[in-house]
């Protein structure tokens, strides 16, 4: 072997080892608690991106700011590790997907191989009727399997299926997240986007959206879908990211990019000074030039664990 050859097989075999070593750590350090000693203490966490839309973990807790209605508040939690999930991978198996399934299916095991050990995560899919996994599990075999069974119908209960991940989520202790696609506007729920997002602003639920823009055949002609623009709105307020796709050789890139995503952020954390019953708003800054965050954009001001304490 050439001296040249030899120094790259090391550099790997370095960054290797030193991955492995971090992600371990990374395991056997405790979450943050996010619960102050006088009051509640509000969690976010905070997506960091530089100017070239790559990610940047890693920075000090001096680089970030905490806003509550405008006002900077004094961090009191924070933690630049991986922080553990549990995720509800819901996913949109209405006739509009009918030729695209099989790249969706693909798409989202690339999101469910990349799950940490301590993750955990349930599969579900909406159309006319909602179903999930039997569990929450870590078993990535039994993840990927659950992917394959599937079913579809017709219909689109894109709200409903939020709501009911949401259910599925509710006796979840520690960080949640609904990783939820569709590729077209809801057209059969009784549930409303605006309570869509008030439960999971109250239950303190992150909400990663993923839009696909569809052509399919309706029966009687060709028809091009547009995802419901709900998306959007309820990814920005939990601090999710919203991704609207054209082409469906893109879902697998994005659905990776959301996993990386959620292995990269920020858990940050200040004790409420008013718990007043309403609304507040929420922004994390990075002092960074250059950068910038993503975190949910409310919370509301009330003793109660279930919405903002954790």
């Amino acid at each position: 072997m050439g001296p040249r050859k030899r120094l790259v097989r090391l550099f790997f075999a370095g960054v290797l080892a030193s991955a492995v070593s971090w992600t371990a750590l990374a395991q056997q350090q405790p979450p943050p608690v996010f619960k102050g000693s006088a009051g509640v203490t509000v969690s976010s966490f905070a997506t960091v991106i530089d100017a070239d839309k790559r990610l940047v973990p890693g920075l000090p807790k001096e680089d970030f700011e905490i806003l509550d209605n405008e006002k900077p508040q004094p961090i009191t939690v924070f933690d630049n590790r991986p922080q553990p999930i549990t995720v509800v991978v819901m996913l949109d198996t209405s006739g509009s997907m009918t030729s695209s399934l099989d790249l969706l299916r693909a798409a989202a095991e690339q999101f469910l191989i990349r799950l940490m050990p301590a993750d955990k995560a349930k599969v579900g899919a909406f159309n006319d009727k909602i179903q999930f996994s039997s569990r929450f599990t870590n078993d990535r075999d039994e993840l990927v399997a659950d992917v394959k069974d599937l079913d579809y119908g017709n219909g689109t209960r894109l709200w409903d299926a939020t709501a009911a991940s949401l259910d599925e989520l509710k006796p979840i202790e520690g960080r949640r997240v609904i990783l939820l696609f569709t590729d077209g506007d809801d057209t059969a729920s009784h549930t409303s986007l605006g309570s869509a997002i008030d439960r999971a602003r109250a239950e303190d639920v992150m909400i990663y959206a993923v839009g696909l823009e569809s052509n399919f055949f309706d029966g009687q002609r060709m028809v091009r879908s547009k995802p419901d623009r709900g998306l959007r709105k309820i990814a920005d307020e939990t601090g999710g990211g919203y991704f609207e796709l054209q082409k469906t050789a893109d879902l697998a890139p994005t659905f990776t990019r959301v996993a990386q995503e959620l292995h990269s952020q920020y858990a940050i954390g200040f004790e409420a000074a008013q718990l007043d019953g309403k609304v507040h708003k929420l922004a994390v800054k990075v002092k960074q030039p250059g950068m910038s965050a993503r975190s949910r954009r409310s919370y509301l001001a009330v003793p109660d664990k279930n919405s903002t304490e954790k």
